[in-house]
Formats: structure tokens, sequence, C-alpha cells
């Protein structure tokens, strides 16, 4: 008798990262009265092109021969940078910004070209026009502020040191929040493993 597990799997497959094989076999021959029992090999799968998996790779000429060996690793950055799925990956402090006193006028008109788009912009307060910081995170920390000497004691720069923006670029083969996912269960896998051992350690 042979029992069949029903496994219900859905995903989207993708031609430039996946590979899709099947597998069909069925045992009639009773090897004794009460076992029936066949073999079953990793040739006895059938590969099932993705796409344009199955297109063309090489042309063979005439006395030409092909003698390949084919290895599929999935690795790591550890190993070798291309197994690598990140490109550019970088994190900065989110800036701080803080107007000391009220700046208006052309001074504030002034302010606001010292910084990127969209860190200060001017408001009407009592029919004056007063410059406000709005999103400190679109700033470039050019600090071209403090090039000018009636503005440089008027505004804070600096950091918020417990907040980090972080920056991750694919290469392609993962979407970017796929990769910060996947990141961050390694991290919480290395603090588990840590606390483990900080544990094994108390014991002895």
């Amino acid at each position: 008798t042979v029992q069949l597990l029903l496994y219900k799997f859905t995903c989207i497959l993708f031609a430039n990262h996946d590979k899709s094989f099947c597998l069909s076999l069925s045992c009639l021959q009773y090897v004794t009265k009460l076992l029936c029992l066949v073999s079953v090999y990793s040739g006895d799968t059938k590969w099932l092109p993705i796409g344009n998996q199955a297109d063309v790779f090489a042309d063979a000429k005439i006395v030409q021969e092909l003698d390949i060996v084919m290895h599929c690793v999935k690795g790591i950055g550890k190993d070798h940078a291309k197994f690598s799925p990140v490109a550019t990956a970088s994190y900065r402090l989110l800036p701080e910004i803080t107007i000391l006193q009220t700046i208006e006028g052309e001074q504030a008109e002034r302010l606001k070209r010292c910084f990127s788009p969209g860190v200060i912009e001017i408001q009407n307060v009592n029919a004056r026009k007063v410059a406000k910081v709005v999103d400190s995170r679109l700033d470039a920390c050019s600090r071209e502020v403090l090039r000018h000497d009636d503005l440089k004691n008027l505004v804070k720069l600096g950091r918020v040191w417990d907040y980090f923006i972080f920056s991750v670029e694919s290469t392609g083969i993962l979407p970017p929040d796929v990769l910060v996912t996947e990141a961050i269960n390694v991290l919480i896998s290395k603090c588990q493993k840590f606390l483990t051992e900080l544990d094994t350690a108390e014991m002895d």
C-alpha cells in the first residue's frame, strides 16, 4: 500500500533564481508478500524549466564537445561576495536641527536654502515669515548654515544618538524588504544563541 501525504503548496517562481523539479513514481511490485519497496534516486526527478530557463545557452559546432559538471550551491556573503544579494548597505544617525530663536524675513529665506529641500519651511505667523524645521530626516548634513555668521549661532546641529536610518540596496535577486527581514531574523537567532550560552555558563 502506498500512502499519499496531501500538501498544498502555492508560490510564485522566478526564472532568475528559482529551480523547479517534479517526481512521479509508483511502487506496483511486491518484493515479498509483505513488502512493497522501490528505490528512489535523484535521477528520477524531472526538471521543469521556468520562463526562459530552457533557452539555448551554447552552440556546439562540428567536432566540438561539451563536457560540463555543474554544481548548485546556496552560499552566504561570508563565503564569497558573489553570494551576497545586497549591493550598497549603509546607516546614519537621524539629524537633529534646533532653531534657538525666531528667524524671520530674509534670514528665514537664507536659512531655508542652507538645508536640503523639505527640511526648512517658511510659515506665516502673525503675518510674518518664520522659519520652521519640518523634516530633519531629509537633511544631507552639509552644515552650510555654519558659513553664515549671522545664522550659525541661531541654529543647533546634532544627531539623535539612538535613532538609526538604514539604507539597503539589492542586486535584484531579492527585494530590499526581504533582505532586511532576513537580516533581522539572523540577528534574533544570534541573540538567542548568546542568551543560551549565558544561561549555560551560569549553570556551570
